[in-house]
């Protein structure tokens, strides 16, 4: 079976430190035009582009960036979004979300500290329910194609498990960017691609705010 890896798209800014609520964004604008594109890109709808891709269940993490980026794919596919918790992000209770390119344009503090893993203290705990989750639904689901929207760092924190890579944010995976992996019933695991774009380049939609 198959599994494709999508981050989620661009998110508004959100700083609820005021109020203590836990931050949990809405897609923005090109967020929204991301996440069309992601879409159209694996239903077959761009000239020139690859072919429909077979795809039998979309899952979400929990948090609203993620399920709206899942739900132009799945309302072309005719399916619902399922969410699963255990997709959630390492982050989801902080009252802040920044994207990680305004911190490093910055060159925020919180930027280092990010890629350092010094802000992440339970690492290996996170890890552990990412693939224990993401080896659940491999599992239900032989024989089949799987699309999970999740976060940058669930799809780190998995394929470094697949890898043997000690760092669990050793890339950073692009807004609506897809990473597959091939999943043996046998139980090998290989990893068959990370972070393709191509669908933004098609559409002509930039991962950035201010690109081109």
């Amino acid at each position: 079976m198959e599994l494709l890896l999508v981050r989620h798209a661009l998110p508004d800014r959100v700083d609820n430190t005021p109020t203590g609520e836990v931050a949990d964004p809405t897609l923005s604008d090109l967020g929204r035009r991301q996440a069309a594109a992601l879409a159209d890109w694996l239903v077959g709808l761009w000239p020139g582009g690859p072919p429909a891709e077979t795809v039998d269940a979309v899952y979400s993490s929990p948090l609203v960036r993620a399920f709206e980026t899942a739900a132009p794919l799945a309302d072309q596919l005719g399916y619902p979004v399922v969410v699963e918790d255990g997709l959630a992000e390492y982050d989801a209770e902080e009252l802040v979300y920044i994207p990680v390119e305004e911190l490093r344009a910055a060159r925020d503090p919180r930027w280092f500290e990010l890629v350092s893993g010094e802000v992440i203290p339970d690492l290996a705990d996170f890890q552990t329910r990412v693939v224990a989750t993401v080896e659940a639904l491999v599992a239900t689901h032989p024989g089949q194609r799987l699309v999970l929207v999740c976060h940058g760092g669930v799809i780190g924190a998995y394929l470094a498990h697949l890898l043997g890579t000690q760092r669990v944010l050793f890339f950073e995976a692009g807004y609506t960017s897809i990473s597959r992996v091939l999943a043996a019933s046998t139980g090998e695991r290989s990893v068959a691609s990370m972070n393709e774009l191509a669908h933004l380049r098609a559409a002509g939609v930039p991962l950035y705010e201010g690109d081109n």
